[in-house]
């Protein structure tokens, strides 16, 4: 199963008042585990940025001026996620955002069954605690000494340790294999859909004869009432 950790940065809070996405992180997971294929871009986000929003993310006008328009982004990012579930921390969020600029390009949205919230998931499971992505480091001992400001593909990263934890560990179907290579993560979802057939000849019996023998006298034994001196 093909998942996908996504994180966006912001100018602000509302794409309908013109805030713009200024960078995308994604981390990919098989089966629950880390792959090591990642995507991050930063963008241009035909605006200037906000103080408040440079205090959080550290991104200058200057950083970002030279840097891709979400339109010239827009199809690679897609690609690179497909079909995969999303997993987001606080997906009405991101998802608002990157909908809003794909609606610009006349590409095709995301749908909201596709997203996994983790905030909603530990609001659930911790109710009454606080469920910020920091406070989830905190409890579940994950290390994130590195997020001095809020970054994408960080906290992609981080937050893919999180939600192991939060689904139940970092093995979450107790699975003792190691990461899966490139080639046995695609042959696996060539085979998602294969199913056992039956065998072409059936296998040969394994009773010896004397074993044979000892059981059809221990059946005539029990009467022709009995259940096994019935079957054919």
């Amino acid at each position: 199963m093909r998942e996908i950790v996504l994180d966006t940065e912001t100018t602000g809070f509302e794409p309908s008042e013109g805030h713009r996405i200024v960078e995308i992180g994604a981390v990919e997971l098989f089966n629950h585990m880390p792959t090591g294929k990642t995507y991050h871009q930063y963008i241009n986000p035909e605006r200037l940025m906000p103080k408040e929003a440079f205090e959080v993310h550290g991104l200058g006008d200057d950083f970002l001026r030279d840097k891709p328009v979400f339109k010239q982004i827009g199809q690679a990012f897609l690609d690179f996620i497909g079909d995969a579930r999303l997993v987001i921390h606080n997906a009405a969020f991101d998802v608002k955002f990157l909908n809003f600029e794909l609606k610009r390009m006349a590409l095709p949205g995301i749908e909201w069954s596709r997203a996994i919230d983790t905030l909603a998931i530990a609001r659930q499971k911790f109710p009454g605690s606080p469920a910020s992505l920091d406070a989830l480091c905190r409890r579940f001992g994950v290390d994130n000494s590195a997020r001095e400001k809020h970054g994408a593909l960080l906290d992609s990263e981080i937050l893919a340790e999180v939600y192991l934890e939060l689904i139940g560990g970092r093995q979450p179907d107790f699975g003792l294999a190691s990461q899966p290579s490139k080639s046995a993560a695609s042959a696996v979802a060539q085979h998602d859909d294969w199913r056992p057939r039956p065998r072409p000849e059936p296998l040969p019996p394994r009773l010896t004869a004397e074993e044979a023998a000892s059981h059809a006298a221990f059946v005539a034994k029990l009467g022709e009432n009995a259940l096994w001196a019935k079957r054919k």
